[in-house]
């Protein structure tokens, strides 16, 4: 397989990872650029066997080569919309609501809501505000004419929630093929790897619902056992210290090499 790299992905500063991985399992690779506002992927190739990865932007315009197996999964099954309905009440926000940037929402004193980009996952980063947090972060993006966020941008708005520790699973062909934690929170005891529960909770979700062949999921542990935090698309998907690049391009290459 041929895997199409976009280099300048700034925010994940562990991105180097996968040509270290690409490098040593000896495994044919282009690295191209690619700016937010492209419209388009300026590459050429007789290749078909393609595999993109980097920022939302890659994923997203990869879509429009439809000959490009396995190309990318941006969109589809990984909209809230869709897998919602099939995890129900196993997602952490299972309750949610989505309105606009610069629609007002309704706060109660001193309460705190969990809030993220609803299909643009990448805009900002999602996390629990307070009134005042939220509305001065709204304030700042708007004005600052470099962000992609606009008063259109949809977010997705939840009940804040305690979790206990959260994983990243890296998931192809229905297996999990590589996993770590990537936040511990103090009073949750340290665990190099993730704990036999967290995996099986995660291969039930698979069952339940193998979202596409080849997907992210992020799960946590909280006071009413574990949760499914999110689903990310592989293709533009960030990695943490602890990601094991070389098993997931393995998985990768040889999944969709069959």
């Amino acid at each position: 397989m041929y895997f199409l790299i976009q280099s300048n992905v700034y925010s994940d500063p562990d991105h180097y990872k996968i040509f270290d991985a690409l490098e040593e399992l000896n495994i044919d690779y282009k690295v191209i650029n690619i700016l937010p506002t492209a419209d388009k992927i300026d590459f050429e190739t007789d290749r078909k066997d393609i595999f993109v990865y980097g920022s939302v932007t890659i994923a997203r315009l990869a879509k429009q080569h439809l000959d490009w197996f396995p190309g990318s999964f941006y969109g589809g099954n990984h909209l809230y919309e869709i897998y919602s309905k099939h995890y129900g009440e196993n997602l952490l926000n299972h309750k949610v609501s989505v309105q606009t940037v610069s629609e007002e929402l309704s706060w109660k004193k001193g309460e705190e809501k969990f809030i993220k980009p609803y299909n643009e996952a990448k805009i900002f980063t999602g996390k629990v505000f307070t009134e005042s947090e939220w509305k001065d972060f709204v304030f700042e993006r708007l004005e600052n004419q470099a962000n992609r966020i606009t008063k259109d941008s949809l977010i997705q708005v939840s009940e804040a929630k305690r979790t206990i520790k959260e994983a990243r699973l890296w998931i192809v062909g229905g297996q999990i093929v590589d996993s770590g934690y990537y936040r511990l929170n103090e009073d949750a005891p340290f665990e190099e790897n993730v704990s036999q529960d967290g995996l099986d909770f995660a291969k039930e979700m698979i069952q339940l619902f193998n979202l596409e062949k080849a997907f992210v999921m992020d799960i946590c542990l909280t006071d009413e056992g574990w949760k499914i935090v999110e689903i990310n698309c592989i293709n533009s998907s960030g990695f943490y210290p602890n990601t094991n690049m070389k098993s997931v391009i393995k998985a990768l290459n040889i999944y969709f090499s069959k």
